[in-house]
């Protein structure tokens, strides 16, 4: 071989080896850059998921709903701040709750309450932390408290205490049946309630 033909063969050699570098640099650079893309990619989906999860929850303020009941009876819920449930789109949380049932009597049942669940199908609210209600001249205090639509019945539990006029009762739970406007005492043991109250009663509460 003569050293033109040698010359000739290391030039294309040398090309061949340059063109191989060159396409091997660009090839790996290129997966680096869409593994480097693709994690980019995946940090940001997960943040924009992150931030969809805590935005689910939509919070109102000063929020109010009305209505009637099954009973036919007009209520009116009012909460300072009500946040919609994630998992659950007919449960609303509320905070500092106020609840007034107007019966056909013209007497008028109100509960207050720190916390509170409404649900929008079923109408039935439930009550926590430093429940106060009112009826007629008949003030309750209690933990917590649920009113059934359904039912037509309020019930309340831990903690209870009513005060009237008439005396002073002290229970684990009370059922306030809204339609026939009776009370219910009753203890989660079965042990002798706690009372102080007048024989006029004895109309409306049943042992």
């Amino acid at each position: 071989m003569d050293r033109k033909k040698k010359l000739r063969l290391t030039q294309i050699t040398l090309l061949v080896l340059g063109i191989l570098t060159i396409f091997f640099t660009y090839i790996k650079n290129e997966n680096n850059t869409k593994n480097l893309i693709s994690e980019e990619t995946k940090k940001k989906i997960k943040k924009q998921l992150s931030d969809q999860e805590l935005t689910k929850e939509d919070t109102f303020y000063n929020i109010e709903y009305s209505g009637f009941d099954l009973n036919g009876n007009r209520y009116n819920i009012k909460s300072k701040e009500a946040t919609n449930r994630e998992d659950s789109i007919e449960l609303v949380n509320m905070k500092f709750v106020e609840a007034k049932f107007y019966f056909k009597d013209n007497t008028t049942l109100t509960i207050r309450s720190d916390a509170g669940t409404y649900n929008n199908k079923t109408l039935d609210i439930e009550f926590f932390t430093n429940v106060k209600g009112n009826y007629q001249n008949s003030k309750l205090f209690a933990q917590n408290a649920k009113y059934s639509n359904v039912d037509g019945l309020v019930s309340v539990s831990e903690d209870v205490k009513v005060l009237d006029a008439r005396g002073t009762v002290f229970a684990e739970k009370l059922l306030f049946d809204i339609k026939d406007k009776t009370l219910k005492i009753t203890s989660n043991k079965n042990e002798k309630i706690k009372a102080n109250i007048n024989l006029k009663w004895k109309k409306v509460l049943e042992f």
